[in-house]
């Protein structure tokens, strides 16, 4: 990675422009700005390549994401799951050392970080184990779920790593299409969000704007409490690697595309995410990371 790429070079295919969304109260003026870098399903461990997935390749795939992040210096950096992998023959020990360094990688960020719970992240640890060795800023390590706040704007952090019986995920104990977000979780969402005096920013791993395999199996109920408080902006999924967007109820729905798939830089997926309390939202995405605009209820790919 001797070469260095300017700003322009990053860009694939533009933004994605959201305008005009109901989503702001009457309260939020004058308007705020704010920026923040964004990865996804890293998928980091020292592993055959499968499926695509190029696994070793996360660290220096995360590397240049971290750079840009500081060159711009956005307010936070968060990753939305699936941090790291494990070997083909899984050893606790050596995912721990997967961890460990990816999360070191992270950790060249200079400025607040946040992580969301992936299937992967559990798959020979338990929830417990993961907390303990990321760093959340702010956050107490024992919180799987969880919100923070940066310049006028509100941030949720949920975790969908639980069984339909209501336990975690845990030590690959689990079917990634038995996702669940507790009864529990929603309540605790539902008085977040009413407390909340601030547009509303979403974070989690699998999806909450659809049905089947991929996605959560109660989303239509979270759905129902995101829409019902009427001051939420947008949602920002992982998971489904190949990403996409879309809006329901006046809420943005975008997924990222995965950072693991393919090989070398130009494979590499980031974004930087750009919040305006007058309404407005832009993502910025960088090498595969796509880009569209949507502007009141109109979506296209953009020229570039």
């Amino acid at each position: 990675m001797g070469t260095k790429l300017n700003r322009r070079e990053f860009i694939r295919n533009g933004a994605l422009i959201i305008a005009g969304l109901s989503f702001l109260p009457s309260w939020a003026s004058p308007s705020r700005k704010l920026r923040f870098g964004w990865v996804t399903d890293i998928h980091y461990a020292e592993a055959p390549v499968k499926w695509g997935r190029y696994y070793s390749e996360g660290v220096f795939k995360l590397k240049e994401a971290v750079n840009l992040f500081n060159s711009e210096n956005v307010t936070f950096a968060i990753e939305t799951g699936d941090l790291k992998d494990q070997s083909e023959l899984p050893v606790e020990k050596e995912t721990l050392g997967y961890l460990k360094k990816i999360e070191n990688e992270f950790a060249q960020f200079k400025g607040p970080r946040y992580h969301v719970l992936g299937n992967h992240d559990l798959d020979s640890l338990s929830k417990e184990q993961f907390m303990s060795h990321v760093e959340n800023t702010g956050i107490d390590k024992s919180k799987t779920y969880y919100f923070f706040e940066h310049a006028g704007f509100r941030f949720v952090v949920l975790d969908a790593c639980f069984k339909s019986n209501g336990a975690d995920y845990d030590h690959d104990n689990f079917d990634y299409r038995d996702t669940n977000i507790p009864q529990e979780e929603i309540l605790w969402l539902a008085d977040v969000l009413k407390k909340s005096d601030k547009p509303v920013v979403i974070f989690v791993h699998q999806l909450l704007d659809g049905e089947g395999d991929l996605y959560i199996n109660n989303a239509s109920a979270v759905r129902d409490v995101l829409k019902a408080s009427g001051n939420v902006a947008a949602v920002f999924q992982g998971h489904h690697h190949d990403g996409g967007a879309k809006v329901i109820d006046g809420i943005l729905y975008y997924t990222l595309k995965a950072l693991v798939e393919g090989s070398g830089a130009a494979n590499n997926s980031y974004a930087i995410v750009n919040l305006d309390t007058d309404g407005e939202i832009t993502i910025e995405g960088y090498r595969k990371a796509e880009g569209y605009e949507y502007v009141s209820s109109q979506e296209k790919i953009l020229a570039m």
